[in-house]
């Protein structure tokens, strides 16, 4: 009997989703699900989800709930976290501080100054909770679903020791909505997907074993798929690969849709895909929920219980390492050690990687076109240039970070970079414990 712990597990959809598609595994089905929270009334009702799941699938499970880490980690095979440190009351300075400067943010939780932000408030917790597995579970596969995912994960790998993954579904979604524009059954496409974590790219798209690219090519002069992701099928037509993700997320990754209000307009506002990249897109989500999530949360015990498998990667990475063996390929973000040629070693990329009895087999994939190397070479550079800066708290390093944003270079001066960046040093204070909160960030040579 396994025993799999849910860090975060107040984060209902994703706990519910991911307890069902591993307990959907004969072989997993008689696991202990350990859920943790600090919030004491999430983690109620969501236990309740849970023993609702168990009842109707009639699971030889069990679950258990503490709001105590150690307890929760003691003894387990598998650690998923999916956390947010700070609430949506101090992420909000992260999206609204930057638009008073002109930097116009659509989600802000994976780079950019929003994103570096949300990563220094949540490394530390994250280092923490891979800290706690390397000593109460020091065998145990840690699959982390918290953003920023490049930063987080380059944190956890860069300070511990433990058997990490992180793991996002943009990859599988994308290509899923590539075939479902192509007319093609899932089981009947084939890809290889490079990069970082959402500015990853199809170096192949097959259908049939036949490159799909030209016939998809063919499919963006149709108004209602170009209209459907106009960012990335922007990118798509003068790139040549697709990326993963929203157009609302990859608007904000370079400097070609967000830096002028007629381009926002033009390519951000009127599309049809779930996130075209209106401004706060997330926040205003975050914003609703703050007033409705009591009662989501009740809802959520009267609901009928679906117990379809989702496309989510963990539950067939735990069935492969833990479970009957089946053999899974996913798309994981770990640590460069030569899997991508042009891209830093050291950083955090996104590559196909083999699960299997033995764990975890990443699979080289050479190198990406050099255009998009130098896209996402640039994010990779600036990351590992923030994660350094969280762990040693140099604020310094954090500016200069910022600075080389596309996004925020292409609005910014140098100067206005300087100032955003003491702003919102001074809204977080109080969530990053590592920095010296007395100082601004200090200027070399002459001051503007």
């Amino acid at each position: 009997m396994a025993k799999f712990t849910f860090i975060g597990a107040g984060s209902l959809g994703f706990t519910r989703k991911l307890v069902t598609d591993i307990l959907s595994f004969p072989s997993l089905a008689d696991s202990t699900i350990a859920l943790m929270d600090i919030d004491e009334e999430r983690l109620d009702v969501v236990k309740k989800v849970i023993e609702r799941i168990i009842e109707k699938g009639n699971f030889p499970a069990k679950v258990e709930a503490t709001t105590n880490r150690a307890e929760a980690l003691t003894g387990a095979d598998a650690v998923i976290c999916t956390i947010l440190v700070g609430g949506v009351q101090i992420f909000r300075h992260d999206i609204e501080i930057p638009k008073k400067y002109g930097v116009d943010i659509n989600v802000g939780d994976t780079r950019g100054p929003a994103g570096i932000f949300r990563a220094l408030r949540t490394i530390p917790v994250m280092v923490d909770i891979a800290k706690d597995i390397e000593k109460y579970c020091p065998n145990a596969y840690f699959l982390n679903y918290t953003n920023p995912m490049t930063m987080l994960s380059k944190a956890v790998q860069d300070t511990t020791n433990v058997k990490y993954v992180g793991l996002c579904h943009s990859v599988q979604h994308t290509a899923e909505m590539l075939a479902r524009w192509l007319g093609a059954p899932m089981d009947e496409i084939t890809y290889t997907c490079s990069g970082i974590n959402h500015l990853a790219f199809y170096s192949e798209f097959k259908w049939n074993g036949e490159d799909a690219y030209p016939r998809l090519r063919e499919l963006m002069e149709d108004p209602q798929i170009y209209n459907e992701e106009q960012v990335r099928n922007e990118m798509f037509l003068h790139l040549d690969y697709y990326v993963t993700e929203s157009s609302g997320h990859n608007s904000e990754y370079n400097a070609w849709f967000r830096k002028r209000p007629d381009l926002i307009e033009k390519y951000c506002t009127h599309g049809t895909g779930w996130n075209p990249g209106e401004y706060a897109y997330i926040l205003n989500e975050y914003l609703d929920q703050e007033q409705t999530w009591k009662a989501e949360l009740r809802a959520s015990l009267e609901q009928p219980v679906d117990l379809t498998r989702s496309t989510e990667y963990a539950s067939s990475i735990l069935n492969a390492i833990m479970g009957d063996g089946t053999l899974f390929t996913f798309n994981g973000n770990i640590e460069n050690q030569g899997y991508i040629d042009n891209l830093p070693d050291g950083s955090c990329v996104e590559i196909p990687i083999l699960a299997s009895k033995r764990g975890f087999d990443p699979i080289k994939v050479g190198s990406m076109p050099e255009h998009l190397a130098v896209l996402a070479n640039t994010h990779a550079r600036c990351e590992s240039l923030a994660v350094e800066a969280a762990l040693t708290g140099d604020k310094r390093k954090v500016f200069q970070a910022i600075c080389m944003d596309p996004l925020t270079s292409a609005v910014l001066s140098l100067a206005e970079i300087k100032s955003m960046v003491d702003e919102l040093f001074e809204i977080n204070k109080d969530w990053l414990p590592t920095f010296n909160q007395d100082s601004k960030v200090e200027s070399g040579g002459v001051t503007a």
